[in-house]
């Protein structure tokens, strides 16, 4: 596992390899600037600056060699600026030439991520790129974020045979015993009672994958209350209503939701920001056996809502209503919920873009701000209330799932609705979870997508708050 600390480093005037940055404005005078030496060299390999291109450029010696490589815009470097060129350049520390990284910092990490861990054999490759900076104080906040983007996308890597409801909880532990939170866990037949949609999905998982709602306090009693909740749905067959082969592959990754919120938590803990964080992740696997739970079966919500089911393979709009409900009981100010919802997103938004819904419009506004500012864009979807008959029954409060196959991410967004607390700000991500095809510094597999973004918006309120 890479130790994000050591692949940037303050500038202290130590040796380093230097990488000149050019866009396609800036190239033709940088050019002129350089030697006859190295002019031919670029001439040579028929050098342009577009995308991430890049090019070694030779020295008066064998050691004293230099990188270009050309970005979009020189005076404003994106998260992604140096991702694709921080695996391919040989070990050892590099500087920019005459700028800070600043964003690129992020990039610089994530384009050295790497999951091997069911690799039999360590790929051979060279040790750390470390990048330099003056700008000393951006480190640490860039390294929690990398973290917890790696946490991400190793969770959502992980198999569902060794990522069930019981490795979720450890992974719960072992971040809330670093920070000094407070770990209670209610699983198998106890959620009957409490948490009876938890439990419904869950059931007819095998005893080592039982069901659990694992929960983290941590902060003072008198700071503002914020709640996460992530759907942690370990494995995703479909239930009764299976899956097809092709629809049930990338199933390990339903518990995205879960890693999001995790992954999160960890980030508020570690940076000791100001608030009561209650984090909640209602972790289940959706089987199949003579105990699972049926089509047109009624649930009772530990809200007291009855839900009829429509459909088994719409479970995670289940575990986390029992979710939300637990959350809202504490009377937070804000609940932010991330969830592998609906296939009904991505088809509205492709893989790149969680479908962002927020019952108030400032707290939209400031995710998608958020989102702008870290390079980890949302989009945000209509709460319209318009589709809430789609989940109307015959025989219960609402159903699961909805009567048409319209508007699938909106009525499932409805549905949690239903469960959130009077007064409260809250958002709910519709998130994927995965890039089915690598891009610099984003690497095919498990993928943060608006962590970053929910990250910059709490930053913003409460960091501010605190500050007055």
């Amino acid at each position: 596992m890479t130790d994000y600390s050591d692949l940037i480093q303050p500038d202290k005037g130590q040796d380093a390899r230097t990488i000149h940055l050019v866009d396609k404005k800036s190239y033709d005078d940088w050019l002129k600037g350089r030697s006859a030496r190295e002019r031919a060299a670029l001439a040579a390999m028929r050098y342009k600056p577009d995308g991430y291109a890049h090019a070694i450029l030779p020295g008066d010696d064998a050691e004293s060699w230099s990188v270009v490589t050309a970005v979009a815009n020189v005076d404003n470097l994106s998260a992604w600026c140096l991702a694709k060129i921080a695996p391919l350049l040989p070990e050892g520390r590099y500087r920019l030439d005459g700028r800070q990284p600043g964003k690129a910092l992020f990039g610089w990490m994530s384009g050295q991520y790497r999951f091997d861990a069911y690799r039999s054999k360590e790929e051979a490759g060279s040790g750390p790129r470390v990048l330099l900076t003056a700008d000393v104080g951006a480190i640490a906040p860039m390294v929690a974020e990398m973290r917890a983007t790696a946490l991400v996308r190793d969770l959502v890597n992980t198999p569902g045979a060794d990522m069930g409801p019981a490795e979720l909880e450890k992974v719960a532990e072992r971040i809330a015993k670093a920070h000094g939170g407070k770990l209670t866990v209610t699983k198998g037949e106890a959620l009957e009672q409490g948490y009876p949609m938890i439990h419904a999905v869950g059931r007819a998982a095998a005893k080592h994958h039982a069901p659990r709602l694992i929960e983290i306090h941590w902060g003072k009693a008198d700071h503002p209350r914020v709640a996460l909740i992530g759907k942690g749905i370990s494995f995703d067959s479909g239930g009764l209503d299976i899956k097809p082969a092709s629809g049930m592959r990338l199933m390990k990754k339903d518990m995205g939701g879960a890693a999001h919120a995790l992954a999160l938590a960890q980030l508020i803990m570690e940076s000791g920001l100001p608030v009561r964080l209650h984090c909640l992740v209602a972790a289940a696997e959706n089987a199949i056996s003579g105990d699972a739970f049926r089509p047109g079966d009624v649930l009772k919500s530990r809200k007291g809502l009855t839900v009829e089911i429509g459909n088994t393979d719409a479970e995670g709009r289940l575990v986390l209503g029992d979710a939300l409900t637990k959350a809202g009981e504490e009377a937070p100010e804000l609940l932010v919920d991330f969830a592998t919802l609906t296939g009904a997103a991505r088809v509205a938004l492709g893989p790149d873009l969680p479908a962002l819904y927020a019952n108030e419009d400032a707290l939209a506004d400031d995710l998608l701000a958020g989102g702008i500012d870290r390079d980890d864009p949302v989009w945000r979807m209509p709460l319209w209330d318009g589709y809430a008959d789609l989940l109307e029954t015959d025989i219960a409060d609402l159903g699961n799932a909805g009567s048409s196959s319209f508007a699938g991410s909106i009525t499932a967004a409805l549905f949690l609705k239903r469960f959130v607390p009077d007064g409260a700000a809250w958002a709910h991500f519709d998130t994927f979870a995965w890039r089915p095809s690598a891009k610099p510094g984003r690497p095919k597999g498990g993928a943060a997508l608006g962590l970053r973004a929910a990250w910059a918006m709490l930053q913003a309120r409460y960091d501010r708050r605190a500050k007055g």
